[in-house]
C-alpha cells in the first residue's frame, strides 16, 4: 500500500450557517481554488443538485465545493425551503447519488472540497490531499473539510 502525505490543520472559528464565511474555510477555498469553484449546494438552497447536475458535462469542472446538508434534519429543511418533500429514504443513498454526480462532473486531477461531519472519500477514485478540522466550541459539531483529488476516471458511475 502506498501512503501519501496529507496536509492537516486544526483551527477554531465560530460557527456560521454560511459555511464559506467561516474564516479558515474562506482561506482554504481561496488557497485551493483562487475562489473559482462550482458550488454544488449554494446558500440558501434553491434547487435540487441532482436536477441541476444533469446539465453539467462529464469531467468538466476543475474545483467543486460540496457542502451538502449534513443530517436528515438539514436535508428535510433544504427541501422544505423549496416547497418540496425530501425524497430521502432513510439510507445513505441520497449522499451516494450526490457523490456519484460529483465524481462524474469533476475533471481528472480536479478537486472536490467536501464539508461535513466525516472525512470519507467521495469515491475510491479520489484521494484526500488536505484536511481542515474547524472546531466551533464545546457544544457545536466540528466542521471537517477534505480536499479530495480525482486520481482516476475509469470507475463506472453507479
Amino acid at each position: 500500500m502506498q501512503y501519501q502525505q496529507v496536509r492537516f490543520e486544526h483551527l477554531f472559528a465560530m460557527p456560521n450557517k454560511e459555511t464559506f464565511k467561516i474564516p479558515p474555510i474562506t482561506k482554504l477555498l481561496y488557497e485551493e481554488t483562487n475562489n473559482k469553484y462550482y458550488d454544488a449546494f449554494p446558500f440558501p438552497y434553491k434547487e435540487d443538485f441532482l436536477e441541476k447536475a444533469k446539465s453539467i458535462p462529464d469531467n468538466s469542472i476543475k474545483f467543486v465545493a460540496y457542502d451538502p446538508p449534513y443530517s436528515p434534519r438539514q436535508l428535510k429543511e433544504c427541501y422544505a425551503s423549496l416547497g418540496q418533500v425530501s425524497n430521502w429514504d432513510g439510507t445513505n443513498s441520497m449522499w451516494s447519488k450526490w457523490e456519484a454526480e460529483l465524481a462524474r462532473i469533476c475533471e481528472p486531477c480536479g478537486n472536490v472540497i467536501k464539508f461535513g461531519w466525516n472525512s470519507h472519500l467521495i469515491r475510491p477514485d479520489f484521494e484526500i490531499t488536505r484536511i481542515l478540522l474547524v472546531n466551533h466550541g464545546s457544544h457545536h459539531n466540528d466542521t471537517i473539510v477534505t480536499v479530495q483529488k480525482k486520481v482516476q476516471t475509469s470507475l463506472p458511475i453507479e
